[in-house]
C-alpha cells in the first residue's frame, strides 16, 4: 500500500456539502516507544484535510473563473482576440487555520493501523469556513475500525497576492434552515472565545534550562515545565510562506507530552485538546519557542497549558509575540494501556493556585458536558 495520502472528492454540486477523505498508514516514526501514535501526528493529519477542503472550496469563487473562461471560448469561436485569460485574474487564496475546537482522543491509534481522515464543510460565513473532521482507525489485519477523533476547525481564506487580504467565502447550501442557524451560533461563539483568549494571554513564559529544572522538587510545575525552540523553514510553510497550522500543533503536542512524561515518568497519551487559538501568523524564518507547563491534575488526568511565541529575526523592531495558545490533557497508562493514577501537583505560590483552580473548573465543566452527551445518546 502506498504511503501517499489518497484524496476522494464528493460530487461537484452545491446540493452536497464539500467533503474529502485522506488515508495513511501509521509508521514507527509516528508513534512513541510503546507504539501509541502521537496526538500531534493525528492533529497534523486533521489540519491537512481541513486545509485541503477549505482551500479548494474558497477557490471556487462562486463560478467567477468559469464565467471568464466561457466568455473567452465564445470570443474564440467568433474569431475575436481577447488578450490574457481573465480567469487568471481571479484572486486565488489559501485557507489559513484560525481555530481548532476541543478535540477528544476517544481511542489510541497504533503503528500499522490505517488512519481514515474525513473532512466536510458544515458552515460558511462571509470570511470563514467551518470544517468538521472525523478520524477512524482501521486494523488492516482484522478489519476492525474505531472512531478515534472528532474535531471542528475554522479557516479564513487569505489572498495569495496580498497576505493581509481576506477573500469572501462562497456559500454552501444547507439541508434545512436549522442547520444554518446552528452553524451561525457556533461561529459567533468561537469568534467571541478567540477574542477573549487573545486578550488574556499576554504573558511570555521564560524557558526553563536544564540546570534550573534539576533544582526543582519533583511534581512541581517548575520540575516538569518544558520548552522547544524551532526555526521555521520552507518545509514547515504554506504557499504564503507562513507556518502550517498542523506543524505548529504537532510541536505543541510534543512539548505537552514531555511535560506530562516528566511529571508521571510513565507512558502518556493525549486525551483531549481544548480549543487551539491561532492569534497571529508565523512567517518563514521566524524562531518559535513552544512552552508548556502543568496547570491542573485530577486523579487520572493532567492539564498542560501550551504557548507558541514567535520572534522575527529579520524584524528586530517588532520583538517576540504570542502566536498560538491551547490546553492539552494527558493520561498516564500502564503496559496494558490501562489508566494509572496521576501524582498530585505540588503548588508554589498564589499564581499557581489560581491557574490550578481555573483548570479544575475547566475539568469539571468538560466532565459535566461528557456526562450530558452520554445521557443524550442513551
Amino acid at each position: 500500500m502506498s504511503d501517499t495520502p489518497s484524496v476522494m472528492s464528493a460530487p461537484n454540486s452545491q446540493s452536497f456539502s464539500p467533503s474529502i477523505q485522506i488515508c495513511r498508514i501509521m509508521r514507527p516514526d509516528d508513534a512513541n516507544i510503546v507504539g501509541n501514535v502521537h496526538g500531534g501526528t493525528i492533529l497534523k493529519m486533521i489540519e491537512e484535510a481541513g486545509c485541503i477542503i477549505g482551500t479548494r472550496h474558497c477557490n471556487t469563487q462562486t463560478g467567477l473563473a468559469d464565467t471568464f473562461i466561457q466568455k473567452d471560448l465564445r470570443a474564440a469561436k467568433m474569431g475575436l482576440h481577447q488578450g490574457p485569460n481573465n480567469a487568471s485574474l481571479v484572486d486565488r487564496c489559501a485557507a489559513a487555520l484560525a481555530r481548532v475546537e476541543r478535540t477528544d482522543f476517544l481511542y489510541p491509534m497504533f503503528i500499522g493501523e490505517v488512519a481514515h481522515v474525513s473532512a466536510e464543510i458544515t458552515y460558511t460565513s462571509k470570511h470563514s469556513v467551518e470544517v468538521q473532521v472525523n478520524v477512524v482507525s482501521e486494523n488492516i489485519l482484522t478489519g476492525a475500525k474505531k472512531l478515534t477523533n472528532k474535531a471542528t476547525l475554522w479557516y479564513v481564506p487569505v489572498s495569495l497576492q496580498n497576505v493581509d487580504k481576506i477573500i469572501e467565502v462562497p456559500p454552501i447550501e444547507y439541508s434545512n434552515p436549522d442547520q444554518e442557524e446552528l452553524g451561525k451560533k457556533r461561529y459567533e461563539a468561537q469568534k467571541l472565545e478567540r477574542i477573549e483568549t487573545k486578550e488574556r494571554n499576554g504573558e511570555i513564559i521564560t524557558p526553563v534550562s536544564l540546570p534550573e529544572r534539576q533544582t526543582k522538587e519533583p511534581y512541581t510545575i517548575g520540575f516538569s515545565q518544558s520548552s522547544l525552540i524551532h526555526l521555521i523553514g520552507p518545509s514547515d510553510c504554506t504557499l504564503h510562506g507562513f507556518v502550517q497550522g498542523g506543524v505548529t500543533m504537532k510541536l505543541m503536542d510534543e512539548v505537552a507530552g514531555i511535560v506530562a512524561a516528566r511529571h508521571c515518568k510513565t507512558n502518556i497519551v493525549t486525551a483531549s485538546v481544548d480549543a487551539i487559538n491561532f492569534h497571529r501568523k508565523i512567517k518563514k524564518g521566524c524562531v518559535i519557542t513552544v512552552s508548556g507547563r502543568m496547570t491542573f491534575t485530577s486523579n487520572k488526568s493532567m492539564e498542560i497549558e501550551v504557548f507558541v511565541d514567535a520572534d522575527q529575526l529579520a524584524d528586530t523592531e517588532e520583538g517576540k509575540y504570542r502566536a498560538v495558545t491551547a490546553f492539552f490533557t494527558y493520561i498516564s497508562l500502564d503496559k496494558q494501556n490501562k489508566p494509572l493514577p496521576v501524582p498530585p501537583l505540588k503548588l508554589e505560590g498564589d499564581e499557581e493556585q489560581k491557574r490550578f483552580d481555573e483548570g479544575e473548573l475547566r475539568y469539571l465543566q468538560n466532565k459535566e458536558k461528557r456526562l450530558a452527551e452520554k445521557e443524550q445518546k442513551q
